[in-house]
């Protein structure tokens, strides 16, 4: 390894290029923000300038500059209209920064952030100066915890915005060190580690052969069975894979994980959850990179070949990206930058020494992967974030699973408060590091913000409560421009991963168990152990879950009880603007989407078609060849479109390119339009056949690409689309129960 570290071109920078760029950008924000601040100014000064001088303008524009109280005053206006004229001003500069930066770029992202961050400073400074209602002891304590839970919120955003700053793209990096891999130069040897419990054997079959798949020749496989289960024994001897198992299942999969280490060598070892799938270069683009001694860890993102269960259950699969995307495009990236990403768990590769320094994987917390790369950050050793979607998995298959999954995640996190490896105490982080952890720590107190949301209404309507004391003008003047720029920018500023409306519609569904896991883990943080979630469910019906119905149907009846109280009791004289109402005919619509949402469509997981498009030929038994164009294919069949019709039923389906054949019988043969669509079921497939039809389905290189989600306005039409359609189906099956009953 010696011979190798003379070479890297990355880490030679000049001294001065790591101080003086953080420095540049610190005062290109500063200016930025300056530069909004006046002029939003200047345009409140003109709306209520009452004599054309241009010099009083000015001189008045430079008294009121060093007033923060002047930032936030409203101008007085002949016609409430001409307040919107900031929030027009800044949603045509910002759409013109993403018009001319369609994908974030340094210059762009600096210059909406830094607008971001002068409007939520104004708005801070609105929301502390203007609104608080002291009047009552009662309002006045609403009030500050209302200001409270805002604060903390603001915070998240803030942090996030600020570790953006710093986003890093590594793909150029991991060409360079990818090639002493590709050459053979650099081979050193790599144990890949399966940990598996209650998963069952098709979906681990199709890790193994990825993983067998890979393309790299030192490695070795172990199945890491803690239920020692007879079929996953025999998979493995039929696959041809180590199998490792245990008398007890101390520490779950951490001491899983930790077992198998002692009884491994490899230099290097690979994590793969049971579901995730590699792709057959994802040891040529992560190996490289431990070149570098001071490098220990290096995180691919986690990427899913099925729907999320929200998309799924609207009907939106193909258009709405899963929830971690997110995370994984747009978090991980910023918390790289100052050195602190996250260690997820899977599709990671660790130096053993690094995990031999630590004590092998974090014991301590559910969240083992969580803490055990803070450990090793703390050790000196670089945490590193690759964004290549270099594997794939099943993402969880119902909103009780998805539920399970977070709050798991929730009590990991929230145990860093307890334990040793605390990133905000442990010795050995740096001061950006420790703050992108805290990011991720008060990330889970999110859910509370929500719920307290759906108080508020409540308090306004049966208490008599009114925790904020703000007129219509100051709405249109001061938080219009927020929100507006939050809708404007944010599925931009996030690469187009996710947008705030499907977001909010997740946010209700899990809020209220959320909070009371939070509350929980604050009360006894090690009171559950871990719980693994569930993967190959299959639904062969509609579902409706009834289980996490339930405070969203208390939320929804009391809210619309308070909108008809709202409406009748409401002094509009004394108080022209009914937040109370507006907040709650919000909840309203929310909640009831929600409900909708939680309509589960029917699922067959082992059967599950992959869109996916190729060449092909279909050979007939009498050797007549037919073009087409694969469009759907899974491990038992597959869909074709076809510009003429085929009227044999045992055929052989060829993919082009592929050295891939297999014997397919005709199952269904439609004409839509100019195109005739076969349905093929395969028939029974060697292990020879399976193995290259699974590496074709799910290993190629660049197989999962980054897809969009709908932007803000397209979210909002398709949301309403899945609405109605979750109606009728509710309706229809209420209709046919009681004509049964």
């Amino acid at each position: 390894m010696s011979n190798q570290e003379s070479i890297f071109p990355f880490p030679q920078k000049p001294v001065y290029s790591s101080v003086f760029k953080p420095i540049l950008a610190i005062i290109s924000v500063i200016l930025i923000m300056l530069a909004v601040i006046c002029g939003l100014m200047m345009v409140s000064l003109s709306l209520c300038w009452p004599e054309d001088n241009i010099y009083r303008l000015l001189l008045g524009l430079v008294e009121d500059f060093f007033n923060p109280f002047a930032w936030i005053k409203v101008p007085t206006v002949a016609h409430s209209y001409q307040l919107l004229l900031p929030t027009v001003i800044l949603l045509i500069s910002t759409q013109l920064i993403i018009f001319l930066s369609p994908r974030p770029q340094v210059w762009s992202r600096l210059v909406i952030i830094s607008i971001t961050l002068a409007i939520t400073l104004r708005y801070l400074l609105w929301r502390i100066l203007e609104t608080l209602n002291l009047s009552t002891p009662l309002n006045g304590f609403f009030s500050l915890l209302l200001l409270g839970v805002e604060m903390m919120v603001l915070s998240i955003s803030i942090i996030q915005l600020v570790l953006v700053l710093t986003t890093k793209d590594r793909r150029k990096e991991a060409d360079f060190y990818s090639q002493a891999v590709i050459n053979k130069q650099y081979l050193p040897t790599v144990d890949i580690l399966i940990p598996t419990y209650n998963e069952p054997a098709f979906i681990l079959k199709r890790t193994i052969i990825g993983c067998q798949a890979l393309n790299y020749p030192h490695k070795n496989i172990y199945i890491l069975d803690d239920t020692q289960r007879s079929e996953i024994y025999e998979l493995a001897e039929k696959l041809n894979c180590h199998y490792l198992t245990r008398e007890d299942r101390k520490n779950a999969k951490a001491g899983n994980l930790n077992h198998a280490l002692k009884q491994t060598q490899g230099e290097l070892v690979v994590v793969f959850d049971a579901d995730f799938i590699p792709c057959q270069n994802f040891l040529e683009r992560t190996v490289g990179w431990f070149q570098n001694p001071k490098i220990a860890l290096v995180q691919t993102p986690q990427s899913f070949y099925n729907a999320d269960p929200i998309a799924h259950n609207l009907g939106l699969e193909n258009i709405v990206t899963p929830d971690e995307e997110l995370f994984y495009r747009h978090i991980q990236p910023a918390k790289d930058g100052v050195g602190s990403p996250v260690c997820a768990g899977t599709s990671f590769i660790v130096r053993r020494k690094a995990l031999e320094e630590v004590g092998y994987f974090n014991i301590e917390s559910i969240s083992e992967d969580y803490f055990t790369g803070i450990a090793i950050s703390a050790k000196g050793y670089e945490v590193i974030y690759l964004n290549e979607k270099l594997s794939a998995g099943l993402s969880a298959e119902s909103l009780s699973a998805y539920l399970l999954q977070r709050l798991r995640w929730a009590r990991g996190t929230l145990q860093a408060f307890f334990i040793k490896a605390n990133p905000l105490k442990i010795a050995g982080l740096t001061l950006p590091q420790r703050l992108a952890h805290l990011e991720g720590i008060l990330f889970w107190f999110s859910p509370l913000a929500r719920l307290f949301s759906l108080l508020i209404p409540l308090l306004y309507t049966f208490g008599y409560i009114v925790p904020l004391n703000i007129t219509i003008n100051e709405t249109i003047y001061i938080f219009l421009p927020y929100m507006m720029l939050q809708l404007a920018t944010y599925h931009w500023l996030n690469s187009r991963s996710r947008s705030i409306v499907f977001s909010e519609v997740l946010s209700m569904i899990i809020c209220v168990p959320t909070s009371l896991t939070v509350l929980h883990v604050l009360w006894k943080p090690f009171d559950k152990g871990f719980q693994v979630t569930p993967k190959g469910i299959a639904r062969q019906n509609y579902q409706y879950n009834w289980h996490l119905s339930y405070p969203l149907l208390f939320f929804l009846t009391i809210t619309l009880i308070s909108i008809f109280f709202n409406l009748h009791h409401h002094n509009y004289q004394e108080s022209p603007l009914n937040f109370g109402l507006i907040l709650a005919i919000y909840n309203v619509v929310i909640i009831m989407t929600a409900l909708v949402a939680l309509l589960e469509a029917p699922l067959t997981l082992e059967t599950e078609y992959q869109v996916l498009e190729s060449p092909v030929k279909l050979i007939t038994e009498s050797d007549i060849i037919i073009q087409g164009n694969l469009k759907k294919l899974s491990e038992i069949g597959a869909e074709i479109n076809l510009r003429e019709p085929i009227y044999s039923e045992n055929l052989l389906l060829d993919i082009l390119g592929e050295d891939l054949r297999l014997s397919a019988h005709l199952v269904n043969l439609e004409k839509r339009g100019k195109i005739w669509q076969a349905a093929l079921k395969f028939q029974p497939l060697t292990l020879s056949e399976q193995r290259k039809l699974i590496t074709f389905l799910f290993c190629r290189p660049q197989r999962w690409q980054p897809k969009n989600t709908a932007g803000e306005l397209q979210s909002l039409w398709l949301l309403i689309i899945s609405f109605c359609r979750g109606i009728s189906l509710i309706w229809r099956a209420f209709l046919n129960e009681k004509t049964a009953l």
